[in-house]
């Protein structure tokens, strides 16, 4: 007769080898998220540049089929259930795409330009962005560009 560990063992091993037990793991702590999530408190507004970055971000997860690690950046983020048109999103980056290039995220299209970009001696200047940093949570008042 088997005992409790052994049991336990040939369980894990089972879902390890028909690839659940990580799904398991990662929905389990999608809902952990979710009820230690506290949906009161406001949220911050999502910028324009967060959510094209955000995007971009769940379209390669999804494409990889992280799905609950998808569905936990959707909920704790903001970002709107339904996706952003694809078309939209390349309009928004100004990519134009190949056929090849529709098949795969458009972060890897990315990925792909910047890795193989010869400019600069293979550098790539970066601008600051537009978004604004966040103010402290101890800020009560104005600060002292007010």
């Amino acid at each position: 007769m088997a005992t409790v560990t052994e049991l336990k063992c040939a369980v894990r091993d089972t879902l390890e080898s028909r690839g659940v037990l990580g799904q398991l793991k990662a929905r389990i702590r999608a809902e952990v998220f979710s009820a230690l999530d506290d949906q009161r408190e406001a949220r911050p507004p999502l910028s324009h540049e967060n959510l094209l970055i955000n995007e971009l971000i769940r379209e390669y997860l999804e494409f990889n089929q992280y799905r609950h690690t998808a569905s936990v950046l959707t909920a704790e983020s903001g970002q709107p259930d339904v996706a952003l048109d694809r078309q939209f999103l390349a309009n928004e980056l100004k990519v134009t795409e190949g056929a090849s290039s529709k098949s795969v995220p458009l972060l890897y299209g990315l990925m792909c330009h910047f890795v193989s970009s010869s400019d600069a001696g293979g550098k790539v200047f970066l601008r600051g962005a537009s978004v604004p940093a966040a103010a402290p949570a101890s800020s009560t008042g104005p600060g002292p560009d007010a």
